[in-house]
């Protein structure tokens, strides 16, 4: 199948060029390919008459979001909606990739798909918004929600954490939000899943929302140890990590407490689930470290 994935420098856009097998991948990046302009998102979509579309690019700054809503609105809530209408143009379903940010972030259980949405901040809001345009667009889609994304590409925590540790004896760090660290990697798998089931059954399982997320629950205190662990054992950078609260840590955009994501749907349907997120960062640690 030719694929047109947006984006080209993000984390699942450079792990589908490494798990994408016999498929052909078409990058679309700006300037030729910009979510905020309409017209260069319809000429390309135009001009290469994909089989089907990966939504991956994004406006992912979640701080600045807030400084600049309209910016995110158009980016994240409306070029869905274009892509979308786009594809269904030329007959390409759309697999999307969205945020546990559309939940509010309260109580203790993960979250399942038929969960109310609730969003606290900008970034959510506007992740949620091109969930419903991309929904009415007229595109076959699958809506994949993921969380606490990491690889060995572009910027994330656990490369962070490692670069910090270089410097530091200790770090603070959150202790009280909980989610599922997710590989890259291994939602590439997840959408080269969907991809190979549609080609051999077109639309199984789509027009539906879906959570991809690594197995396992951990809050990024213990999310930093464990970076710090498994670095220590490969002669990287490691440091002491302190647990503190989210309220000694302010950020303009308010953090879910909550993150924790119920992955049976996409499971039950697509005979996927992602590994333990502890197995999947040790890879990216024998990577990177």
């Amino acid at each position: 199948m030719k694929i047109l994935v947006t984006g080209r420098a993000g984390q699942v856009a450079q792990s589908l060029a490494e798990r994408a097998g016999s498929h052909k991948l078409v990058f679309a990046a700006r300037p030729g390919f910009d979510l905020l302009d309409p017209a260069s998102i319809e000429a390309t979509i135009a001009e290469v008459q994909p089989d089907l579309i990966i939504s991956a690019a994004a406006y992912t700054a979640v701080d600045q979001a807030e400084d600049e809503p309209e910016l995110a609105m158009a980016a994240n809530g409306e070029a869905p909606g274009v892509i979308g209408r786009a594809a269904a143009k030329v007959g390409a379903p759309v697999l999307h990739l969205s945020t546990d940010y559309v939940f509010d972030g309260s109580g203790e259980r993960a979250w399942a798909e038929t969960d109310p949405t609730g969003p606290i901040g900008i970034y959510g809001k506007s992740k949620l918004a091109g969930e419903e345009a991309l929904a009415s667009s007229g595109a076959p889609y699958a809506i994949m929600r993921t969380a606490w994304v990491y690889s060995p590409f572009g910027s994330n925590f656990v490369k962070t954490m490692l670069r910090l540790a270089e410097t530091r004896e200790e770090l603070n760090v959150v202790a009280d939000q909980y989610g599922n660290p997710t590989s890259a990697l291994d939602i590439a798998d997840a959408l080269m899943t969907v991809v190979n089931r549609w080609h051999d059954a077109p639309e199984h399982g789509a027009n539906a929302v879906y959570h991809v997320a690594g197995r396992g629950t951990t809050n990024w205190a213990d999310f930093a140890r464990a970076i710090f662990s498994e670095s220590a054992k490969r002669g990287g950078p490691s440091c002491t990590v302190n647990g503190i609260a989210t309220a000694d840590y302010p950020t303009k955009a308010i953090r879910p407490a909550n993150s924790r994501l119920d992955c049976t749907r996409f499971h039950e349907m697509f005979d996927y689930t992602a590994p333990k997120w502890d197995s999947s960062l040790r890879d990216t640690i024998a990577r990177v470290g």
